[in-house]
């Protein structure tokens, strides 16, 4: 199973490289095409939108199918989407490129987790969903200062041809290391339409009460990270692009080691009976006290703007925990339609997350507010999102023991 892993991570870490990579280039690419913050947060989010987009049919496809297969198809349209974006001369050509990356990379995640949810028992599932969201934290700390460092040397557009090559690279080690699919032995034996199609999951009280907090807190954390937290430093924290890449590359190394320790723990405490669902009751809430802090010190953090930002990042972690939980809620042969349809939600949510705070800031600065104050404004309106939907987790279906 390690080179399976591993040529799992291959890809995922591309994948999370192709989507923080923006974050790290948003003030060049806001230079050269002159983007208002509106337009930074749609080009960012257009990655995301073709994400979502995948995500239902992609269920079904990895259930009938299996993670091989799928992977490698999809990963062809990710090597056109980075050969576009290299080629592209408008803000038009770069979104749908973008569109395109996030349609090629949709499933480097769901479809290792897929495979775990057939191979693995509960708690090395838990462990490898850690583990790949640390490999997409290494491909994130990739994106910031190594992206920063080559840009004087190749520029934007050599980077993104030379993503491209990557990606051929790691389908090669797919096509090479991960198994064929069999049949599940819990797949029904008679043909069944509710079963072949996303009734039951739809139907789960417990996909939906997971619902909200995947979309704001969980969506939250990578509109945050893959985008807003280097504009923040920049405009708020007074920041250089420099600095800003520093503090990137900070955050997501601290991420890093935060998966890697949540893969060592998560399988000590499902030994003991403790829950995902109890681990983000408690751990959950410290972030928002985080960001709280954040928005009311504003510029009064100075140097300390980065800092602060991680810590964010590294507590609303408790709700990664929730993605393999839904997998594992439902038997295995609806595996691929549960992970993707509860993928949807996140990722809808890191659309709507990077395009809302950014409609905001534009909206508040039309009212004559100071870039410093819009961007506080904008960042709380999501953080009273995200405490609703906590609520809402917290409270509803509390019976519902899946």
């Amino acid at each position: 199973m390690v080179w399976v892993f591993l040529a799992f991570a291959s890809a995922y870490f591309l994948s999370a490289l192709i989507r923080a990579i923006t974050a790290t280039l948003s003030p060049t690419l806001t230079q050269e095409l002159s983007l208002s913050a509106q337009d930074l947060g749609l080009l960012a989010g257009g990655y995301f939108l073709g994400f979502s987009a995948t995500q239902l049919p992609l269920g079904k496809w990895l259930d009938r199918h299996g993670p091989k297969k799928v992977l490698l198809a999809f990963l062809v349209v990710a090597v056109l989407g980075c050969a576009a974006f290299a080629l592209a001369e408008s803000f038009t050509g770069l979104w749908f490129a973008r569109v395109l990356c996030g349609v090629g990379v949709s499933a480097c995640l769901m479809s290792p987790l897929t495979g775990y949810r057939r191979w693995m028992d509960a708690g090395s599932q838990l462990r490898a969903n850690s583990w790949m969201l640390m490999t997409g934290s290494l491909g994130m700390v990739s994106s910031t200062l190594p992206v920063q460092w080559l840009m004087p040397l190749m520029g934007w557009r050599a980077i993104f041809a030379g993503l491209a090559v990557l990606v051929i690279l790691s389908m090669v080690l797919i096509y090479f290391r991960v198994p064929a699919w069999e049949k599940a032995q819990d797949q029904p034996s008679q043909s069944d339409e509710a079963e072949k199609g996303y009734a039951p999951i739809w139907r789960s009280a417990y996909f939906w009460r997971m619902a909200p907090i995947g979309f704001f807190c969980y969506g939250g954390l990578l509109a945050f990270q893959t985008l807003w937290v280097a504009p923040w430093m920049t405009v708020v924290g007074g920041y250089t692009a420099m600095d800003a890449a520093t503090g990137l590359f900070a955050i997501n190394l601290a991420m890093l080691v935060t998966f890697w320790a949540w893969g060592l723990v998560s399988p000590k405490l499902a030994k003991k009976g403790i829950s995902p669902n109890q681990v983000i009751s408690i751990g959950q809430p410290i972030s928002f006290g985080v960001l709280a802090v954040i928005i009311w010190a504003g510029p009064a953090l100075g140097t300390a703007t980065a800092a602060a930002l991680t810590l964010f990042c590294v507590t609303s972690t408790f709700v990664s925990l929730a993605q393999p939980a839904v997998g594992m809620a439902f038997p295995s042969h609806l595996a691929g339609r549960a992970l993707s349809a509860y993928n949807l939600i996140i990722f809808l949510g890191v659309f709507v997350v990077q395009w809302g705070i950014g409609l905001g800031i534009d909206l508040f600065k039309s009212f004559g507010w100071p870039p410093v104050l819009a961007f506080q404004a904008a960042f709380s309106v999501f953080g009273l999102c995200a405490v609703g939907s906590y609520v809402y987790f917290h409270w509803a279906n509390r019976d519902n023991s899946a």
